[in-house]
């Protein structure tokens, strides 16, 4: 990989958000929504189920702040593309010695800084209202946003592909493709809650293990180690995976001439 080509993508994407207030405003504004609603939501549940409802409820706060850490690694890796397709600066990408590594790793790199601003806002504010400390997982934290970052990755390199494949049509996967998986990751409840056929599913991806083992953690159990573990070893497998996907899809859109089409609608 050039680092000095990947740097040059960073700063290109950084400059993007720093000269449109707008992107910023987008940045900060729905997870801090999502997590004062919810947070809101815990307190209301916690008063009314007394002194024997269980404190461990406070699971739905730290889902919010590490659920945040997936969409927004996956946006970063799906949005990057869409500012290059909405720009038509897609084919002086393609034209630039850039090799794909290298534009998805810039991508990856502005994801991790989407992650760290949101993340240190999220902790903050559930620090302030909720007296929730999203530290107390210690060194376990950083596994669970690693899992969890990977994770976003391949379903944004999943998302590009897609949209490769299909055009401007399926520009609208790069923000449903999170949600499509959200209902199988037990973000807000248990894999057991489900039904058996989804909890199948559930139990072959990576997010499903790391709110199960933060869920654990927060009920006073040991951290469970086998979670996290098997979220890294599927992450692999997803990666490995969607990076085939949108190698082959690429491959097969410069021969068809899809890239024109797509950067020039």
């Amino acid at each position: 990989m050039n680092f000095s080509v990947i740097a040059a993508l960073i700063t290109r994407y950084v400059l993007l958000y720093t000269r449109n207030p707008m992107r910023l405003f987008e940045l900060f504004f729905w997870p801090v929504v999502q997590l004062l609603v919810w947070g809101f939501v815990t307190i209301s549940l916690q008063q009314q189920g007394g002194a024997e409802f269980p404190k461990y409820i406070s699971f739905l706060i730290g889902a919010i702040i590490l659920w945040d850490a997936l969409f927004r690694s996956q946006q970063a890796v799906a949005i990057s593309f869409l500012e290059d397709v909405w720009t038509r600066n897609l084919l002086n990408i393609f034209a630039a010695p850039v090799r794909m590594t290298d534009y998805l790793a810039a991508a990856f790199g502005v994801g991790l800084l989407r992650v760290a601003i949101t993340a240190v806002l999220l902790a903050g504010i559930a620090a302030a209202a909720y007296a929730f400390n999203i530290l107390q997982f210690q060194a376990a934290l950083i596994g669970w946003y690693a899992n969890l970052m990977l994770f976003g990755w391949a379903l944004g390199i999943l998302s590009i592909a897609l949209i490769v494949r299909w055009g401007h049509g399926a520009e609208s996967l790069a923000w449903a493709i999170p949600f499509m998986v959200q209902p199988f990751a037990a973000v807000f409840y248990p894999v057991a809650t489900l039904p058996g056929w989804m909890q199948w599913i559930a139990l072959t991806l990576p997010p499903s293990h790391v709110f199960e083992g933060m869920r654990g953690v927060l009920a006073g159990k040991p951290f469970d180690w086998s979670h996290l573990l098997l979220a890294f070893a599927l992450n692999g497998v997803y990666l490995a995976l969607s990076g085939a996907l949108f190698a082959r899809t690429l491959a097969s859109a410069r021969e068809r001439g899809l890239l024109v089409k797509v950067s020039s609608s």
